[in-house]
């Protein structure tokens, strides 16, 4: 049985299109027997960004080798799951900060990943990382204009996951194609991904 932590950054919710793209691929998962999925919704979530006294306990914490605190729910989650699915609409180049400030939460040395003399290496348990996003413009990969998909795969090989897939509807504000046709293609897109997870 395969552990699938499905999480949520659709900041919009119900009227997000990126949501839309993510129940698809949410009720898919649902409907296989080799899969049990964990849905984490950021939106639900006490998230907080490192600052004074927060950043201090960490350091604490660390020090103590505590991984078991509370503190590290989510980056003992994040490790042990062994495949992980990120929705996040495009917003400012890159995703909502949201997103951001829960990876900065998932980045513990002695859970998600270890340093030693030759350097930083991944240790987390997953092998596939799937990104699902919408964007209203079209960013073919490389363009230096969207930053959020080469930073999650970045981050991919940081935790030491393997394989990265992106699977983005592009172009939906542009008004050259209908929207629903793009976001089916993506969800097909979607599907043969998950034929392969």
């Amino acid at each position: 049985m395969k552990k699938v932590l499905f999480i949520d950054c659709c900041i919009r919710r119900e009227d997000s299109r990126t949501k839309k793209l993510a129940d698809h691929v949410f009720h898919r998962l649902r409907e296989r027997s080799d899969c049990q999925v964990e849905e984490l919704c950021l939106m639900d979530e006490n998230l907080t960004y490192f600052s004074d006294g927060f950043f201090q306990q960490r350091e604490r914490l660390l020090a103590q080798k505590n991984y078991d605190h509370p503190r590290f729910r989510y980056a003992n989650q994040f490790s042990e799951a062994d495949k992980i699915i990120i929705a996040a609409p495009f917003w400012d180049l890159s995703f909502p900060a949201l997103l951001k400030v829960y990876i900065e939460n998932l980045c513990v040395e002695g859970i998600t990943f270890g340093c030693d003399e030759t350097g930083m290496f991944g240790t987390c348990k997953a092998d596939h990382m799937i990104f699902l996003t919408t964007r209203g413009a079209i960013y073919p990969k490389g363009d230096p204009m969207e930053m959020g998909s080469p930073y999650l795969e970045a981050m991919s090989r940081f935790f030491g996951i393997d394989r990265y897939d992106c699977v983005a509807a592009d172009g939906l504000d542009l008004g050259i194609r209908p929207v629903n046709e793009i976001m089916r293609e993506a969800m097909e897109e979607a599907d043969r991904v998950l034929d392969e997870l």
